[in-house]
C-alpha cells in the first residue's frame, strides 16, 4: 500500500449515529426513528431504493454549515431528507470504503446532492446552501440492525 493508500485510509476515531429518519413515501415527512433494520433496499419502512443509493447519510458537523449559508436560523435534520445523521467521522474519507454501522455494512458510493426541494424547504438558496454538505449514499453489503448511538467504522480496506 502507497503512503497516500495508507493516509487516505486512517481515522482519528469511529462516529456515531445522532439520528435516523425514514421517509415512508415521497414528499411525507421524514419520521425520527431510535433503531431501524437496513436491508437490500435501503432502511426497513423507509421509500429507498436498492443499490448504490439505498441509504443515504449526513454529517452533523455539516448542519451548522447548511444553515449559515441558508441563512434558515432553524434547520431541523429531518428536513434534509437523509436517512442516517453522523458525527465524529468525515463521510468524504469514507467513499468507495465498506463501514459497519451497527450491525449492517455498508459501501460508501456517491456524494449525495440536493434536490430541488431544498429550495422549498430551505428557502431561497436552499439548493446552494447544501452543495457540497449533502452527504453520502451508500449501498448495502450486509443488512441489519441500527440503531442511535451505534458505532460507525471503517472495514479494512
Amino acid at each position: 500500500m502507497s503512503a497516500m493508500a495508507e493516509m487516505i485510509a486512517r481515522y482519528t476515531a469511529p462516529g456515531r449515529i445522532d439520528a435516523i429518519y425514514l421517509r415512508p413515501e415521497r414528499r411525507l415527512d421524514p419520521v425520527l426513528v431510535s433503531s431501524a433494520e437496513i436491508i437490500d433496499t435501503g432502511l426497513d419502512g423507509d421509500h429507498g431504493r436498492a443499490g448504490k443509493r439505498a441509504v443515504t447519510l449526513i454529517q452533523a458537523e455539516h448542519i451548522p454549515a447548511i444553515r449559515a449559508l441558508s441563512q434558515n436560523p432553524i434547520v431541523d435534520p429531518g428536513i434534509l431528507r437523509r436517512n442516517i445523521v453522523v458525527s465524529g467521522i468525515n463521510l468524504a474519507a469514507l467513499r468507495n470504503r465498506q463501514v459497519k454501522i451497527g450491525s449492517a455494512i455498508v459501501e460508501f458510493t456517491v456524494p449525495c446532492h440536493p434536490c430541488s426541494r431544498m429550495e422549498e424547504l430551505l428557502g431561497h438558496g436552499g439548493y446552494s446552501a447544501m452543495r457540497g454538505h449533502g452527504g453520502f449514499c451508500a449501498g448495502v453489503i450486509t443488512g441489519g440492525a441500527i440503531a442511535v448511538g451505534d458505532v460507525i467504522t471503517p472495514l479494512e480496506p
